[in-house]
């Protein structure tokens, strides 16, 4: 069994282990919180023994082998160095950082340490991601890519009735593009690689984060557009445009339904059906690593993770956001 402990108490940790208590060598035996009451809390509801308010302590604890970071975006690479520096196996939630420089920071303390490191990100090790990518041939040379998430934040009135909260603050690293544009910009790398050309626009909110942007790259024979929204909602597919077809992508943060549509009018289904929740399928990625004595995983690289933070990086340049961290 895989030992965990984690940090961050709120819904997106929930989710995960309500999906990895299906995957067979995890078991959640340590709870972080800055508050001794919240973490005990947590721990009932989970049945954990273990609570930690000091993240010193937990990272050095026996009592764990590998950490799930969920805290907010501006902590995630502080965290994972210091579990990594304690040979604890990291899986971070998206994004690893707030900037590039910081990802390497956490690239390098993994392999110092030789342990694992791996980025949270759910879709590109999905089934229906995993069987796009073996059937993406089928239409032919690529030319387009349209990656969009557009979601209206449960957050946002808060922030126009006058109420920042951590997703529209900057000092979180959070907005637009760090809390969902990361989801159309990760799987265009996984597929297509690094761009030549990086062109970003967006609106800029008072508080210093993007409400909602859009990012044209440039490749050699192809483009691509990445749009996404915190202050407005799209139900619109994404999609892999080819010259022999078009590969219609229901939800890329979390690709379920994925069919091609040839040029002949013929439609083929790419969807594999999911037996388990989405967050699942990180997990069992996670915990398998960990038993064949890997520290990087061949679907969610530190490539991949450093270079979409670079094009995250030149398209907050080019928007305007600044983070803290940025200054150091």
């Amino acid at each position: 069994m895989i030992r965990y402990g984690i940090i961050g108490t709120n819904w997106i940790t929930e989710r995960f282990l309500n999906a990895a208590k299906h995957v067979e060598g995890f078991s959640l035996n340590a709870v972080y919180s800055r508050t001794e009451e919240k973490a005990r809390d947590f721990a009932d509801k989970y049945g954990v023994k273990h609570t930690f308010t000091d993240l010193e302590e937990m990272a050095s604890s026996s009592e764990i082998d590998a950490v799930y970071i969920a805290s907010p975006n501006s902590h995630h690479s502080r965290q994972a160095v210091m579990f990594l520096q304690q040979k604890k196996h990291v899986l971070c939630e998206k994004p690893l950082a707030s900037n590039a420089d910081e990802v390497r920071e956490v690239i390098q303390a993994a392999q110092q340490n030789e342990v694992l490191l791996m980025e949270a990100m759910k879709s590109t090790v999905m089934p229906s991601f995993e069987s796009l990518k073996e059937n993406i041939h089928k239409i032919g040379e690529v030319r387009r890519y349209q990656g969009s998430y557009c979601q209206y934040s449960s957050r946002y009135d808060s922030y126009k009735s006058g109420t920042i909260l951590n997703a529209f603050n900057p000092e979180f690293s959070s907005g637009s593009l760090m809390d969902l544009g990361i989801y159309a910009v990760y799987p265009l790398v996984v597929l297509f690689g690094k761009p030549n050309r990086i062109q970003a626009s967006g609106t800029l909110l008072e508080s210093g984060v993007d409400g909602q942007g859009t990012i044209l790259l440039s490749y050699n024979d192809m483009e691509a557009i990445v749009m996404f929204s915190k202050i407005t909602e799209s139900t619109q597919p994404s999609e892999i445009q080819g010259e022999a077809g078009t590969i219609l992508i229901d939800k890329i943060s979390s690709p379920n339904e994925v069919d091609i549509c040839y040029r002949d009018g013929t439609r083929e289904s790419l969807s594999v059906k999911q037996e388990f929740p989405p967050m699942y399928y990180e997990a069992k990625e996670f915990v398998e690593l960990i038993q064949q004595g890997k520290t990087e995983s061949d679907k969610n690289t530190f490539a991949h993770s450093l270079w979409s933070m670079e094009i995250m990086d030149e398209a907050r340049k080019q928007i305007g956001v600044i983070f803290p961290s940025d200054r150091r």
